[in-house]
């Protein structure tokens, strides 16, 4: 029997690279194939342990190339694709919003594109809960799949103009797709430009933890591993053209995500330095998953044993997140949040 044949986009990357990792491991009758661009935020040291494994494959491509990632799927003929490739960072994206265009939408467009062309069983689009906009700080109030889209941010804006783009794939060309939207992820391998793997890194080296604003700003916080176990059922059981909202049921401030990881490190919450607000920064994100539940997914990590386990894997790998912070990263730390 052929193997079926599962395209991550992004698989590099810190949600999309965990993602690998759980498919290469779980379905080893299934032929796994990473392919990434390799920008700043991707590497393949993380995947050192399952690279000899003959259902891994790499392929090194930018998805929004047409002239290599068409004759790719002519040639492949995948199965599935699974989505994660984009541009992340909000900060980024308020410096250079050109970049996020190209490959959050030009990009998907392309993808999309070949997957029509070669006729997949469906094309899963991994986007985020940014793309609702902001939340009050009422506590009852959540976004769901109905929730208007209003982004305000480039980033957000650009994954809700991808958002529509596959839904129009879907109900134009009748492409089989999901769309997950999922809230903030953390876990191993995330990139230390985002808020905990930041914090983690620099109130190990004893250094201050830049915290936007008076640091109110809610998340909702998901595991990464309880993100990948979510787009895995929703690939093989998510009803053709249906959103779902994955959220991890685990609201915090950013300023007790912070003091969460300074106290178990023991270290002073002197560390924290309160720096000018980010640009149209959102007040609050949350997510009712209960689409998602009914399908048969809920979370296993809490964020007491999730965040303390995070804190833990970065003790241990330390050589990983140490030569990112010594290159070209620490320069555009220092330009971004202007610390003394």
């Amino acid at each position: 029997m052929t193997k079926k044949k599962i395209l991550v986009t992004g698989g590099a990357g810190f949600i999309g690279g965990n993602f690998v990792q759980y498919m290469v491991d779980k379905y080893p009758s299934y032929n796994i194939y990473n392919l990434d661009l390799l920008t700043y935020a991707g590497d393949l040291a993380k995947h050192h342990e399952i690279e000899k494994k003959e259902n891994y494959h790499f392929l090194k491509a930018d998805i929004a190339d047409r002239e290599a990632i068409i004759p790719l799927f002519e040639k492949e003929k995948f199965d599935y694709v699974v989505h994660f490739a984009a541009e992340s960072h909000v900060d980024r994206s308020i410096t250079d919003p050109g970049v996020f265009v190209r490959t959050n939408i030009l990009g998907t467009q392309v993808l999309l594109d070949a997957a029509k062309e070669v006729g997949i069983s469906k094309f899963i689009h991994v986007s985020t809960d940014e793309v609702y906009g902001e939340l009050d700080f009422d506590p009852t109030t959540f976004f769901s799949e109905e929730t208007p889209l209003q982004p305000n941010s480039p980033y957000s804006a650009s994954k809700a103009s991808s958002d529509l783009l596959v839904r129009a794939y879907h109900e134009t060309y009748g492409l089989p797709i999901n769309i997950t939207r999922c809230s903030n992820n953390y876990g191993p391998y995330h990139f230390p430009e985002k808020l905990i793997p930041l914090t983690i890194s620099r109130v190990l080296n004893d250094e201050k933890v830049p915290v936007y604003g008076d640091g109110g700003n809610i998340r909702d916080w998901l595991h990464v591993m309880d993100h990948c176990a979510a787009i895995d059922l929703v690939m093989h059981e998510g009803v053709n053209g249906d959103v779902y909202n994955v959220g991890g049921h685990n609201e915090r401030t950013n300023l007790e995500v912070v003091k969460t990881i300074i106290n178990a490190l023991d270290k002073s919450e002197d560390l924290i330095e309160f720096v000018k607000d980010r640009l149209g920064h959102d007040k609050r994100y949350a997510i009712d998953p209960t689409k998602l539940e009914r399908l048969g997914w809920n979370p296993n990590y809490t964020f007491e044993t999730g965040i303390s386990q995070t804190i833990q894997w970065y003790l241990d790998n330390k050589e990983w997140w140490e030569q990112i912070i010594s290159g070209e990263y620490k320069k555009y730390f220092e330009r971004n949040y202007s610390l003394k």
